[in-house]
Formats: C-alpha cells, sequence, structure tokens
C-alpha cells in the first residue's frame, strides 16, 4: 500500500504536498480544517496553527501515514506522539508584494489599499508606509490576487502581500511587482519551508527528504517564537542562514501600529544545540529590551 499523505484542499497546499507525494510515491488525501471552513479572521481563530489540528488529528487516528504542513504555520509546542520526520529544502523565504500597474510597496499612491491577514506584515507596512490603507483579507492565493481586480470598488486593493514561495508553488510569481529584502524586512519563522510530520517511530518513512540546513535555521527561527512564548501569528519576523560554517539569527518584534521595533541578532558555530541555543540568546535580548511590552506576543 503506498503512503497516505495528509493535505489541505486548498491549491498552494496541494502543490506542496503533491511534491512530497511525487518523491516519496505516496497518494494525496485531503483533510478539512476550520480555518479552510471558516471565513474568521486568522487571528480571531488562534493564528494559523488552526489549520494544523484537524491533520494531527488524523494523522493520530491511523486515517493517513504523513502530513505536508507550511513549517511557519505549526505551533512551536510539540504535539505528543508525533515528530516532524522531514523538512525539505527551503524555497525562497521572501515576501512578495503583489500590486496594480507594477508598483513596489516605496512606489504605491498616498492611502493605496494593501491587503494582508497577516499582523507582522500588517505592523510591517505601517512602519514602513504609514499613509496607507491596511485590509485584512483571507482565503486562497487567487482570491487574494482576485482582489487587485475587483469590479466592486469596496472589495477592490491596490496591493496584497504573500510569500514568494507559495505563490511560485501554485505558478503565480508572474504576479510579483517587488520581493521585498529579508534583511531588512523579516518573514515568518520557517516561511518557506515544508514540514513532514509523522507518527513518532515512524520518522524513516519520509527521513530522506529531510535537508539538515534547512531544518537548522527553521529551528533557530521557530526557537524565537518559542522561547518568548509567542503564536505563529504574533508580530514577530526572524532570518537565519549559515555561512562558513556559522549559523546566524535574526529576529525582530514589531509595535502591532507600526511605531516601532526591536532587533536582536547573534552567531554561533555549528554544534549540537545550536539552533536552540542561538535561538535562546536571541529571544533573550528582545525580552530584556521589552519585546512583551510593545506587542502581544500570546
Amino acid at each position: 500500500m503506498s503512503l497516505r499523505i495528509g493535505t489541505r484542499g486548498s491549491a498552494l497546499a496541494l502543490a506542496q504536498a503533491g511534491t512530497i507525494a511525487d518523491a516519496l510515491g505516496g497518494e494525496l488525501v485531503v483533510i478539512t480544517s476550520e480555518g479552510d471552513t471558516s471565513t474568521a479572521s486568522l487571528a480571531s481563530l488562534g493564528g494559523t496553527g488552526v489549520f494544523a489540528k484537524a491533520l494531527r488529528d488524523a494523522l493520530l487516528a491511523g486515517e493517513i501515514d504523513a502530513v505536508v504542513h507550511s513549517f511557519k504555520d505549526l505551533p512551536t509546542t510539540p504535539t505528543p506522539g508525533l515528530s516532524i520526520a522531514a523538512v525539505p529544502r527551503r524555497a525562497d523565504a521572501r515576501d512578495a508584494l503583489c500590486a496594480r500597474d507594477g508598483r513596489t510597496l516605496e512606489t504605491l499612491p498616498a492611502h493605496a489599499r494593501v491587503g494582508t491577514g497577516s499582523p507582522r506584515r500588517r505592523a510591517q507596512v505601517a512602519e514602513r508606509r504609514p499613509d496607507l490603507e491596511l485590509v485584512d483579507i483571507r482565503g486562497n492565493v487567487d482570491t487574494r490576487l482576485g482582489r487587485l481586480d475587483a469590479d466592486d470598488a469596496e472589495r477592490r486593493l491596490d496591493a496584497v502581500i504573500l510569500a514568494v514561495a507559495g505563490l511560485e508553488r501554485v505558478g503565480r510569481a508572474d504576479a510579483i511587482t517587488e520581493r521585498i529584502d529579508i534583511d531588512v524586512w523579516p518573514t515568518a519563522p520557517a516561511q518557506g519551508a515544508l514540514a513532514v510530520e509523522t507518527r513518532t517511530g515512524d520518522e524513516k518513512l519520509v527521513s530522506r527528504l529531510d535537508h539538515r540546513a534547512t531544518r537548522l535555521t527553521a529551528t533557530a527561527e521557530r526557537g524565537v517564537l518559542a522561547e518568548l512564548e509567542a503564536g505563529c501569528a504574533a508580530p514577530v519576523g526572524a532570518h537565519s542562514f549559515i555561512e562558513d560554517g556559522m549559523l546566524f539569527l535574526t529576529a525582530r518584534v514589531y509595535a502591532p501600529d507600526g511605531s516601532g521595533h526591536l532587533t536582536s541578532s547573534h552567531a554561533t558555530v555549528l554544534q549540537k544545540d545550536a539552533a536552540e541555543d542561538l535561538a535562546a540568546r536571541v529571544a533573550a535580548d528582545l525580552l530584556a529590551d521589552g519585546a512583551a511590552e510593545l506587542a502581544p506576543l500570546g
């Protein structure tokens, strides 16, 4: 029997899981979550972890053998009985602006309407361009992009912000008008990375897809969230990379209204527990500087 790989039913989720199924010779099983059926805002649902629960429940029940997640959507608290068995090579971690008339963030006209459902992205836009109007949006990639050309003026947007990786995975990279520099605009911890989860003890089913560098950098970024005791919808950006045998990590906490931010950066040699130790140092700096007072982290 072929490996049963659980996924959400969106075009993006199917594209992501499809690459894993192709690599493993598995079959896709679509699981519907509360996040897929509710029209409430992401923040009110409890953040992006809402998408993971139904998949994990099916995995624990033995209905499927593995699950493919967007790693950035997973809560940092482990689920008993489950393990992240593989973190494949990461795609582009940057955010993308998709705007009418080929605009960039700097060239959008004053009072332009920008759509995003992410508290982090809202804070980043408000900090860079406080003159813009922010609109909370939900929906799949095509739904969000469709609002750029909506007939209804109330629904029409001048730009939306999405992940480069997601746009590329569903074949919509043509909609990107700006790939935003990650050094000045850190993205969600583990953005661009996938996580393949199995029941603990079944890791060998998918472990050959694991990419060590991606696992280390994603673990460092997500470790900051864990140390801050922050949810995956908190206004926190992080960027980690490996160079010359060193692991680097920068994290930034934003005031939700864009009125300011705190940043910490550290590096360490690659050794056992390097990602976890680095995350702890960065988070300790942020907390000492007042991150918990600047932004809602829970």
